[in-house]
């Protein structure tokens, strides 16, 4: 198969035209997990564009993207496949008649037997195999990526299971035998550092920690992202953000939310981030109540406001 990316430059190139961003970072990691092989395991707060990037190489590869969303007691079945074994009784139940006129054809135990065992592929094939995610991205016909979201959530005995996966991309099957990948699927594997990911499980990836960005990275996402936002808007937008990141929120405001943000300023056809404004949409950037007071307290009523109103708020606003 022809390599997803020639070189670094073509990941920034091909993720810049889905409307991703890459760093050099980024675009190296990226390069390197294709080029060897093996699992990309991104880390980092929520909302900084872990998720994105895989949806980001999958578009920009022509790929489908096949999605492992992680939760506490997520188990095999779930993750990889179920037998159905409903389906195949009722398969067995409708097909009694025409099985019996087979059998009773055969002139001996024996060849009775042989008989049944030409027809085992009725009773035992892919027609009862509930695929899950695992499963369809070992199976698929088309090479496919892989997103195993926030690995985190899961339990350290799933994590386990998820090793011997992902280190020979083939699954047991009692009913099927061993079923191997076609096409070994671009892993990427997403964390929240909700708990510490094992060592066995950090050797086996390439890892990537991605971080919020600074202030001309977020700028060029929302312009990227957010045309129609005035450019001095936009400007004045990202830096309230960036602001409000090293205020020690509870919940620090994601990329995702300055996007949110950004799309709400253009609805409202808001010209200028004054108090009003940023008092009405606060809470698109920030979900508790005690970040949000404690913004409208040190951010934009800081006691000092009370003598020069004007000048201080102005500072922050561009007024």
């Amino acid at each position: 198969m022809e390599p997803l990316f020639t070189s670094t430059e073509t990941v920034k190139t091909e993720l810049n035209r889905q409307k991703y961003i890459a760093s050099d970072e980024i675009a190296t990691i990226v390069y390197l997990a294709q080029k060897l092989g093996k699992p990309l395991l991104a880390e980092g707060p929520a909302g900084v564009g872990k998720t994105e990037l895989a949806k980001a190489v999958a578009s920009a590869t022509g790929r489908e993207l096949i999605r492992l969303q992680c939760y506490e007691g997520l188990d095999e079945s779930k993750a990889l496949y179920e037998w159905e074994y409903s389906k195949q009784l009722l398969y067995t139940q409708l097909l009694r008649d025409k099985l019996n006129d087979t059998l009773g054809k055969a002139e001996s135990l024996s060849e009775a037997a042989d008989r049944l065992a030409r027809e085992e592929d009725v009773f035992f094939s892919n027609r009862f195999l509930l695929q899950r995610p695992l499963l369809k991205a070992i199976l698929s016909e088309q090479p496919t990526v892989l997103l195993i979201d926030e690995i985190d959530r899961a339990d350290a005995e799933f994590e386990a299971f998820l090793l011997e996966v992902l280190s020979d991309f083939q699954v047991s099957v009692p009913e099927l035998g061993t079923l191997s990948a076609k096409h070994k699927p671009f892993v990427i594997l997403t964390s929240n550092n909700t708990r510490e990911l094992s060592e066995a499980l950090k050797r086996r990836c390439l890892y990537l920690f991605i971080d919020y960005p600074d202030l001309q990275e977020e700028l060029a996402v929302v312009r990227l992202k957010v045309p129609d936002l005035n450019p001095k808007l936009a400007q004045q937008a990202v830096e309230f953000v960036q602001r409000l990141r090293k205020a020690d929120m509870r919940k620090s405001p994601s990329i995702s939310e300055t996007l949110d943000w950004a799309n709400a300023l253009v609805a409202l056809n808001a010209s200028n981030l004054d108090k009003a404004v940023l008092e009405d949409t606060l809470s698109v950037l920030l979900k508790h109540e005690a970040d949000l007071q404690k913004a409208k307290r040190q951010i934009i009523n800081p006691p000092q406001l009370k003598q020069r109103p004007t000048d201080d708020f102005g500072r922050f606003s561009g007024n």
